[in-house]
């Protein structure tokens, strides 16, 4: 938001360095992003514009507990800022108490007032990219990576020491040296050495899951990855990992995740693969019998 006094005064007096007005606008903006991007089924940028929305809330909502009091006349503070009352600041932002009061209350439970703005058209897409099975955890009881993929990453990184969401049954092929399902929540846990990741797709989980890979990557705690995602270019998510990856592998095809039956699945879009490290050329040897290879000498965007 832009930073500029809520109302006029006198140069005597201090306001609050906040533009109510154009909160009340960003506001407006908002709620007319939102119903587009509901009528076309634009989900990021719903995403997005929900995100900006409540950050915009918050902040009239710490604006108005700062500088509005309850009733009477202005007054000014100790420090000469000015105070309004409740009527001249309604007056001047066209936003009531009574609808600040009803910000305050949903602010307070922001899953369940983010849930309330996506609306059902989001939530059903949501729930059904959640339960194909291309969109499972990497150990998920019914989808698996198939075994030429986690031994070409084995092979590039000389092992694996972490696949942070993944289950026991998962390991039989994985085999890597520590693993975490989804009870422990690998978000929660250290990473750390020669790391393979296929993460949960589901939104925002697979974005938790990326942030938290590149954050110990550019930590140095991870010293290797490969990461394994859908190719969801349009996606924070996708640019984030591709902004720091050392090399990625667009897949020719699609990937057939096997289920626990034997029955593989049949996925609607191809996968990248990311991989971070010193050794990209290793990478592109071996994976470039899966696609097509893109150096990035650390850098892919």
């Amino acid at each position: 938001m832009t930073k500029s006094p809520a109302v006029k005064t006198t140069a005597s007096r201090q306001v609050a360095p906040f533009d109510a007005l154009a909160a009340q606008d960003e506001d407006a903006k908002a709620d007319a992003v939102i119903d587009y991007a509901k009528r076309v089924k634009d989900w990021p940028t719903l995403e997005e514009a929900i995100a900006r929305k409540l950050e915009d809330q918050a902040e009239f909502v710490r604006w108005w507990a700062e500088n509005v009091r309850p009733g009477g006349r202005p007054t000014e503070t100790v420090t000469g800022q000015l105070q309004f009352s409740a009527e001249e600041a309604e007056g001047s932002t066209g936003i009531n108490k009574h609808q600040v009061s009803k910000w305050r209350r949903r602010l307070n439970e922001p899953e369940k007032y983010s849930a309330m703005l996506f609306g059902a058209a989001y939530h059903k897409a949501m729930a059904e990219a959640s339960n194909t099975t291309a969109t499972k955890w990497t150990g998920d009881p019914e989808s698996y990576t198939p075994a030429k993929y986690i031994e070409a990453a084995r092979t590039v990184m000389g092992g694996i020491d972490l696949d942070p969401a993944s289950n026991a049954l998962a390991q039989k092929t994985v085999g890597a040296g520590e693993w975490h399902d989804e009870s422990e929540n690998g978000l929660l846990q250290e990473w750390s050495g020669a790391v393979f990741l296929n993460p949960p797709y589901a939104f925002p989980t697979i974005g938790h899951f990326i942030d938290k890979l590149c954050v110990e990557v550019e930590a140095g705690n991870v010293s290797q990855a490969i990461l394994l995602t859908n190719n969801n270019t349009d996606t924070k998510w996708w640019h984030r990992a591709a902004r720091l990856a050392s090399a990625v592998c667009f897949t020719e095809g699609r990937i057939n995740f096997y289920k626990a039956d034997g029955s593989v699945t049949q996925p609607t879009n191809g996968q990248t693969f990311f991989y971070f490290g010193a050794d990209p050329a290793s990478f592109d040897k071996v994976f470039s019998d899966f696609g097509l290879i893109g150096i990035c000498s650390g850098k892919c965007l």
